[in-house]
């Protein structure tokens, strides 16, 4: 008797094998693995210099965070095309894209910072940031082929990846800048430059590697009356989520976990100096904190798929809550803060693969893109005003009020991941995904 094969719409490549999903899943994985790894190498880079970078253009400190933010808004804002393209048209395609304009936007910083000009520099920084919205959309790709009791540790692996490139991207912006020394373009803005030939490598490897695209073939799979264009909307994502209590759930959760660990961690290094602590030794925490947050996340993975997501997503609110509260009642002490911020990086890893997991769960696979699209547009927006807003809060009251504000956001999650586990168990209703999902026996 012939394989079970699925054609699979927009791809050269042969009909798909029912049988051969999971060693397609393990090379997919592969592939994305290797992505967020040159990925990983090529963000940071902003994330340590655009503030540098914008004092020396603009020759003042007041707006030195507006470039930072610029990346931020644009991660926010090239989300939702970037969802619709890969609705459309698949992984591969929306995910070269979104390389190719961060490509662009490098550039661009260096050209703003040969020519000094400021609005530039912004203009740059938020194409940059779409480097970093196809860093977060790789997560979802990885969970398109993933077996339904397997989904978080296939988010939580390629989430894991992004480690190496987390860890060595800042330490490689210096040896960067130091190739262009004595050339017109400024040390801080060199590094950049690396960045664009980073993303452009990235952008190929997915162009070449990733076929057949995971979403088209977890599509061809898919049931016949799933695959109508409307049900591939954006507005069909927004209304799938509208529609389940456990998507608005994992949106909430990917939403405060993300805004609470941005708040926080952005004026960490603030509180620390007014303390005493150098550079080094800020550094040093903020290294402990990326390591809680990518480190662990195949650990989060597991527990999300062995305990269920609603376990995990209260798990997140009890972390982001001690870590507010070891990090708001730090004082002086530098190792209590270190604590405070390394807890604050497993809280967010829970909650975003929990959440991650569960929205993909939650939502009909035609939507899925969509809809996760608009979770990394609300993620990244709340950031974005929740970033801003630590700055005033520490300004007006202090670095302990900031935690205590942080955790107060966790009320609203915890409440509906409480509401949701009750109205589950009250109608007998599964926690575990659809086991019945396209192409999966």
């Amino acid at each position: 008797m012939p394989a079970e094969t699925a054609s699979v719409p927009g791809s050269p490549a042969p009909p798909v094998a029912v049988e051969d999903l999971p060693a397609l899943q393990r090379r997919t994985t592969g592939v994305l693995i290797v992505t967020q790894i040159l990925g990983g190498l090529g963000v940071p880079i902003g994330i340590a210099l655009a503030p540098v970078l914008a004092t020396e253009i603009s020759g003042t400190e007041a707006v030195s965070g507006l470039a930072p933010t610029a990346s931020v808004v644009g991660t926010a804002l090239l989300s939702v095309p970037l969802a619709s393209l890969m609705t459309s048209r698949g992984r591969r395609p929306g995910l070269v894209l979104a390389y190719l304009i961060g490509a662009l936007g490098a550039a661009l910083v260096v050209l703003a910072a040969l020519t000094k000009n400021f609005p530039l520099l912004l203009v740059g920084m938020a194409g940059f940031g779409a480097a970093s919205s196809a860093n977060l959309q790789a997560r979802f790709a990885a969970a398109d082929l993933a077996a339904p009791d397997r989904r978080a540790r296939a988010i939580s692996t390629v989430v894991w990846a992004t480690t190496i490139g987390a860890v060595l991207g800042p330490n490689i912006a210096a040896p960067a800048g130091r190739v262009f020394s004595g050339t017109s373009i400024p040390v801080t803005a060199a590094p950049f430059l690396w960045a664009a030939v980073i993303f452009l490598l990235t952008g190929v490897v997915v162009a070449v590697l990733l076929r057949p695209d995971p979403l088209l073939t977890a599509r061809a799979l898919a049931p016949d009356e799933d695959r109508s264009a409307a049900g591939r909307s954006l507005r069909a994502g927004v209304a799938a989520v509208k529609a389940s209590p456990r998507a608005r759930l994992a949106l909430v959760t990917v939403a405060v976990t993300h805004t609470a660990m941005v708040s926080i961690m952005t004026m960490t290094p603030v509180h620390l100096g007014h303390h005493g602590a150098g550079l080094q030794l800020v550094g040093l925490v903020i290294s402990g904190h990326i390591a809680g947050m990518y480190a662990f996340s195949p650990v989060m993975g597991w527990l999300s798929d062995r305990l269920g997501r609603l376990s995990v997503i209260g798990l997140a609110a009890g972390l982001l809550s001690l870590a507010a509260l070891l990090a708001g009642t730090s004082g002086g002490s530098h190792g209590q803060t270190a604590a405070g911020l390394f807890v604050l990086g497993l809280g967010w890893s829970a909650g975003l693969v929990s959440g991650s997991a569960l929205l993909t769960d939650s939502v009909p696979q035609p939507a899925r893109a969509a809809a996760q699209g608009l979770s990394d547009l609300t993620m990244n927006s709340a950031a974005g005003v929740g970033g801003a807003a630590a700055g005033l809060i520490v300004a007006q009251a202090g670095y302990g009020w900031l935690n205590a504000a942080g955790a107060l956001l966790l009320l609203p999650m915890a409440g509906l991941a409480l509401f949701t586990a009750r109205t589950k168990t009250v109608h007998g209703e599964q926690e575990a995904p659809d086991r019945t999902d396209p192409g999966r026996p």
